[in-house]
């Protein structure tokens, strides 16, 4: 398993692991070249040792990255490093469709028929250039969050189906063609009866077979009828049903010529979807079972050599041999079999026939010992011999009390119910034990007890939060419980982790439940708001209304902006924010204004003309004035004249005046102190500017 951090190629940085098959594992990853995001599908360790089968995954992906189409996830790069084997494909962000169809049960015919549009498109664009998928199923389907459709895995199911691995390992048995189940020739017609089954299983919610193991279900698939849709959706429209049971007719000669012309039709049925316009083939000559002549046999070997296998002597000579072996419905040896039993049964047919017709027109003779006998005694002997008559008992497991009961009956054994019990491996209400197992040889009426399955045993739901989508969907699947993942807003856990679960961890469950499973969308969001040339007060209050936190503020001059409100903020404003983003706003502190100094320097202050020259003592108390605003600027008290004035740093006014307020006394004639006070202005006193 590849951790986060991990570099593919000096180029594509792991992100984290989003899902797992049988054959590879899938990761999220940054392409910091490209600067975007990829899908990383890695080979497991145990594909990755087998080189014959590294070679071919390579071809076929290398080919498959070829494709480019809207319906496709394109596969954009191979590599390997240090026995890591990888293809680089588009990162898809949505569902698989088989978790759209365990969410939603049953689709519509219109959504069905239009998710079978695009994932057709896709196909047709593959078989154009001689490509076929081979493993069509709602897994290898998915749905983008907006909606679109995309087939993936194109060139993977090629690479294993040339090779020899498990059933596990290709996927689903249960979209398989019947000449996959035989492995017989497999071309574009194989995906249109696979994307026959995803269209059943779309309108129906299941698949038309089903069983306890692969090797059933691909028997199903060659010799079983499937029960038509409409048993299961009745509203279901004609030309639907008829297009699915035609995509999924068991002789390819009989399913649609080509995904164009299925296209045509599925398109048709959205405009007129009761209308019967379905051709369906005519069973023939070519749909009985048959040896295929040594030219026909040439024939498919070559067209499979041009289409699939250039350049690969090595794996035509096998396949040649396989198909050699396993073409037509029925491969050779069984042919044979099957003929060789007919002529057997067919001579026993007639052996009983002739003795029968024999001993009525007295042609055979027993011994008079044997005819002598009382008719009593024959009879007794002929009831003892139906009474002691054994056959050999049936395995019933699996089936319904209901089927069982049919199928014993019919071989002369009745059935009795034993009880209920729970499995894990039996849905309820079918057979998982019988008192008489399978081949033993028993008298006729005799009476099977049989054991009812009550279905899965209960056990404690393994807890998912906190953990990622990909670990919650595998813990869930793990435990044979069925993951439905549906998205919260949350402000306390991160995006795409698991918020809480219903049923809660610890509660019983049974396997196939489905557990709800709610996902972090992260904080909400929302445009960053316009708190420009607001009052700060009122912009605090806004912001904090919608979640966002004011970490700081700032001040600056603005010759626009009033004291006190909003100049600028750190988040542009529209921006989509989610709560809890912290913001720094800058206040204005009004315009600027530029500070002039000025001074007064040796400006003389001198007696006026009202100062009597007896005077025998003067005093001023002098006052200097900012002819703008009329701000006190300095004041002196002076006693002796002229009297110097300095005065510097005068702010912002280069022009002032003086107001004195004189007192003084003298002698009168009856030498006696007088004193008098009066008041001068000076206006028009310059100041010089520093």
């Amino acid at each position: 398993m590849l951790k986060e951090g991990i570099y593919l190629g000096d180029r594509y940085e792991i992100v984290g692991k989003v899902g797992t098959g049988g054959m590879a594992d899938v990761y999220k990853a940054k392409d910091h070249t490209l600067g975007r995001f990829v899908g990383i599908k890695v080979l497991k360790q145990e594909f990755s040792e087998d080189v014959n089968f590294v070679t071919k995954f390579r071809t076929e992906a290398q080919s498959a990255a070829g494709l480019e189409h809207p319906n496709i996830v394109n596969i954009y790069d191979v590599g390997s490093e240090n026995s890591v084997h990888y293809i680089v494909m588009e990162y898809v962000e949505g569902i698989t469709l088989k978790t759209y169809i365990e969410k939603k049960g049953q689709l519509s015919f219109k959504e069905a028929v239009s998710i079978a549009i695009q994932v057709g498109r896709g196909i047709e664009a593959a078989h154009n250039k001689h490509i076929i998928h081979r493993d069509i199923k709602p897994q290898n389907i998915i749905i983008s969050t907006e909606g679109k459709v995309k087939v993936t895995d194109f060139g993977i199911a090629r690479a294993a189906s040339t090779n020899t691995i498990s059933s596990d390992v290709m996927g689903s048995v249960h979209y398989a063609s019947p000449e996959q189940a035989r492995n017989g020739f497999v071309d574009g017609k194989s995906d249109i009866y696979s994307l026959g089954i995803v269209m059943y299983e779309m309108v129906t919610g299941r698949v038309p077979f089903d069983g306890d193991s692969t090797v059933a279900v691909a028997i199903q698939h060659l010799q079983e009828e499937m029960v038509v849709p409409s048993a299961y959706a009745p509203d279901l429209p004609v030309s639907i049903e008829k297009i699915i049971l035609k995509c999924t007719q068991k002789s390819p000669d009989r399913r649609y010529n080509s995904m164009t012309d299925l296209l045509m039709d599925l398109k048709k049925a959205l405009i007129s979807p009761d209308e019967d316009f379905v051709v369906m083939v005519p069973l023939g000559q070519q749909d009985k079972t048959r040896v295929m002549r040594p030219d026909e046999v040439e024939s498919i070997k070559e067209q499979t050599r041009n289409i699939y296998y250039k350049n690969e002597e090595e794996t035509e000579e096998e396949d040649e041999e396989d198909e050699e072996e396993d073409d037509g419905f029925l491969n050779p040896k069984m042919e044979k079999a099957v003929t060789i039993m007919g002529i057997v049964a067919a001579v026993i047919i007639v052996a009983i026939i002739v003795y029968i017709g024999g001993s009525v027109l007295g042609f055979f003779k027993f011994s008079d010992k044997d005819d002598k006998k009382k008719p009593e005694e024959n009879q007794t002997q002929t009831e003892q011999e139906e009474k002691s008559e054994k056959v050999e008992m049936i395995n019933v497991k699996g089936s319904t009390f209901d089927e069982a009961k049919n199928a014993l009956n019919t071989i002369g054994i009745g059935i009795e119910r034993g009880g209920e019990e729970s499995s894990d491996t039996y849905p309820a209400g079918q057979i998982i034990a019988q008192s008489v197992e399978e081949g033993t040889m028993v008298d006729k009426n005799t009476t099977v007890k049989v054991t009812i399955s009550s279905g899965a045993g209960e056990f404690d739901v393994p807890d998912t939060k906190g953990r990622s989508k990909s670990e919650a969907e595998s813990i869930l699947e793990s435990a044979g419980l069925v993951p439905v993942f549906e998205y919260e807003l949350s402000d306390t856990v991160p995006n795409d982790q698991v918020i809480s679960q219903s049923p809660e961890a610890g509660t019983k469950a049974k396997k196939g439940d489905t557990v709800t499973v709610i996902l972090s969308q992260g904080r909400e969001t929302f445009p960053m708001p316009d708190v420009r040339n607001k009052p700060e007060g009122d912009a605090r209050a806004e912001l904090k209304d919608m979640g966002i936190d004011v970490v700081s503020t700032s001040s600056d001059y603005s010759d626009d902006i009033p004291e006190g409100n909003v100049i600028s903020q750190s988040i542009t404003p529209g921006k989509t924010v989610e709560k809890g983003t912290q913001v720094t706003l800058v206040i204005s502190l009004g315009k600027k204004i530029t500070t002039k100094y000025y001074s007064l320097n040796g400006y003389a202050i001198d007696l006026p003309d009202i100062i009597p020259s007896n005077s025998i003592s003067v005093e001023a108390k002098i006052y200097l004035y900012k002819s703008e605003g009329e701000d006190l600027i300095n004041s002196w008290t002076a006693t002796s004249f002229p009297y110097t004035i300095n005065q510097g740093n005068i702010e912002n006014c280069s022009e002032g005046y003086f107001r004195i307020e004189w007192t003084w006394k003298y002698l009168d004639e009856d030498e006696s102190e007088v004193t008098e006070s009066d008041e001068t202005t000076i206006e028009g006193v310059s100041f010089t500017q520093n």
